[in-house]
């Protein structure tokens, strides 16, 4: 894990992963649409990851993967409240009430949509109606 922090700090990366075959891959991508994009293509599984920042939607992602070990250098307590009741083996930098949105003036978006939703499971389909909107925006 110290390796994968080291190369997410060094390079300014959004996301490092280590899959179980040992491949490692690098996000750039901000929000969870590196995340959901390695959930969809069936990468996750059994898979080490670093991240920037990880709040209750990439919690979901990660757990709804199968990710086996995930540190965070900022975590949130949504995430937390996810990933307790999770095979995901969690660590963080920092642990913060909220992921605050890049706006810097209130929550952000993908958190504050699996609020109400009680899974991981639950929360996937929301989190992919999201990032459908926001590439389809871009």
């Amino acid at each position: 894990m110290e390796q994968l922090v080291d190369i997410l700090k060094n390079e300014g990366l959004a996301l490092v992963m280590r899959q179980s075959d040992g491949t490692l891959y690098r996000g750039h991508a901000r929000g969870v649409a590196d995340l959901y994009d390695l959930l969809t293509a069936g990468r996750l599984e059994g898979a080490t990851v670093a991240d920037k920042v990880v709040g209750r939607g990439a919690a979901a992602l990660m757990i709804a993967g199968g990710v086996a070990r995930m540190h965070a250098l900022m975590l949130s307590r949504p995430a937390i409240d996810l990933l307790k009741d999770s095979d995901v083996d969690y660590s963080a930098d920092l642990i913060v009430g909220q992921i605050i949105n890049r706006n810097g003036d209130g929550q952000c978006p993908v958190e504050q949509l699996t609020s109400g939703v009680a899974t991981a499971a639950e929360c996937v389909p929301l989190i992919a109606s999201f990032v459908t909107r926001i590439r389809k925006e871009s």
